[in-house]
C-alpha cells in the first residue's frame, strides 16, 4: 500500500547528481542531505543526513555505468528510507539498466529486467518512474505501480523548430524493425514521412545495414532511437542513409549509455546534429560539438508533484 507522505524529499545516488539537482530546483526544494560512499572493499555505504519520517521520497537514479555499483546504490539508499520510516518511497530510473535482458532469446538465458524489478520492489520501493524503457512490457515485471514517461515530445519539439515549414524535405528512419514504432508515432508527432532500415545483427554490438524500405532520396533524415550504447547501428544507418540519396542526417535518443567506441564513432560519421536527453550524464571529456543535449528534469519534476498531488501522470505523455 502507497501512503501519502507530509512532504516531498528529493535523493539522489552517484550517478546522475545534476539531474537530481535540477528536479529539486524545478520543485523548488533543496537536494535532500545524504550521501553514498564505499569502503575499502568495495562495499556501498549510505548514509541520510536528515529526517524522512513521514515524508514521500524520491530517489533519482540511472543504472547507467558504473552499471551495478548504481543499482546497489539505489537498492541499499531505498533501504535505507525504507527503515527511516518514509511515508512512501519511488525509484526515479531516468534510464533502467538491464532493460535489453527483457526475455529469453535463446535456451537458459536469464530474464535481467525481471530480477533488477524484484530488487526493486523487495528492498522497500513502492513505485517506479523511469523513461523510454527498451522494452514497454518490463513495467510489468513490476508488482508496484510503475509511471512510465516518453522522451519523444522533448525531441519531436526541437525538431519541430528545425524542420519549421520544411516537413516534406525531412523523413523519419526507424535504425532497425524494433524501433518501428517509436519512429512511426514520432514521424506522426512532426508531420514526416516515415522509412525503415532492415538489417541482421551477427553478433552482440555488430550490426550489418541490409536495406531500407521507403523514399529517402533527397531528403534530410531523422533517425530515432531509444538509447545509443555502441552506436554501432546508428552508425551504420546513417551511413546507408547517405549511400542511398539522402541530404542530411540528424539522430534524436533518450539515453546516451555510449559505451566502447560510441564517442569515435559518432565523431567520424556523417551524422550532422545528435540530439540526446541527459538520462544519463556524458561525461564532458565525451562531449562533441554536434551533441545537442535536452534537459528531462521539468518532465521528471512535474511527474512527481503529481504523483504527489494524485493527479494523472498521463498528460506528460504528450
Amino acid at each position: 500500500m502507497i501512503f501519502h507522505g507530509k512532504d516531498i524529499k528529493i535523493f539522489s545516488g552517484n550517478s546522475n547528481p545534476s539531474l537530481a539537482q535540477g528536479v529539486a530546483g524545478c520543485l523548488g526544494l533543496p537536494l535532500g542531505k545524504s550521501s553514498c560512499t564505499k569502503f575499502s572493499d568495495g562495499e556501498i555505504s549510505v548514509s541520510l543526513h536528515e529526517s524522512v519520517r513521514g515524508s514521500e521520497c524520491f530517489v533519482v537514479q540511472s543504472t547507467c555505468t558504473p552499471v551495478n555499483d548504481n543499482l546497489m546504490e539505489m537498492l541499499i539508499m531505498i533501504d535505507a528510507l525504507k527503515r527511516a520510516s518514509a511515508a512512501s518511497i519511488t525509484a526515479v530510473m531516468p534510464y533502467f539498466g538491464y532493460a535489453r535482458q527483457d526475455r529469453k532469446a535463446k535456451a537458459r538465458d536469464p530474464i535481467s529486467a525481471k530480477l533488477c524489478a524484484d530488487l526493486i520492489t523487495a528492498a522497500g520501493a513502492d513505485r517506479v518512474l523511469t523513461m523510454d524503457l527498451h522494452a514497454n512490457q518490463i513495467q510489468g515485471f513490476f508488482d508496484i505501480p510503475v509511471d512510465h514517461l516518453f522522451g519523444a515530445p522533448m525531441l519531436a519539439n526541437h525538431m519541430k523548430k528545425k524542420i519549421g515549414k520544411d516537413p516534406e524535405g525531412f523523413v523519419v528512419v526507424s535504425p532497425d524493425l524494433g524501433s518501428v514504432t517509436r519512429s512511426r508515432n514520432f514521424a506522426a508527432k512532426i508531420g514526416c514521412p516515415l522509412a525503415i532500415i532492415d538489417k541482421r545483427r551477427p553478433k552482440a554490438n555488430v550490426s550489418e545495414v541490409m536495406n531500407i524500405i521507403g523514399d529517402i532520396e533527397g531528403k534530410k533524415v531523422i533517425l530515432v532511437d531509444d538509447m545509443i550504447d555502441t552506436a554501432g547501428t546508428l552508425c551504420n544507418a546513417a551511413q546507408a542513409v547517405i549511400d542511398n540519396g539522402a541530404l542530411e542526417v540528424y539522430a534524436c535518443a533518450t539515453h546516451a549509455v555510449l559505451s566502447g567506441p560510441a564517442t569515435e564513432r559518432i565523431k567520424n560519421s556523417v551524422i550532422k546534429e545528435l540530439i540526446l536527453l541527459d538520462t544519463v550524464p556524458v561525461p564532458e571529456e565525451n562531449m562533441l560539438d554536434k551533441y545537442t543535449v535536452l534537459p528531462v528534469a521539468p518532465v521528471f519534476a512535474e511527474a512527481i508533484e503529481r504523483i504527489f498531488a494524485d493527479k494523472p501522470v498521463s498528460p506528460l505523455f504528450t
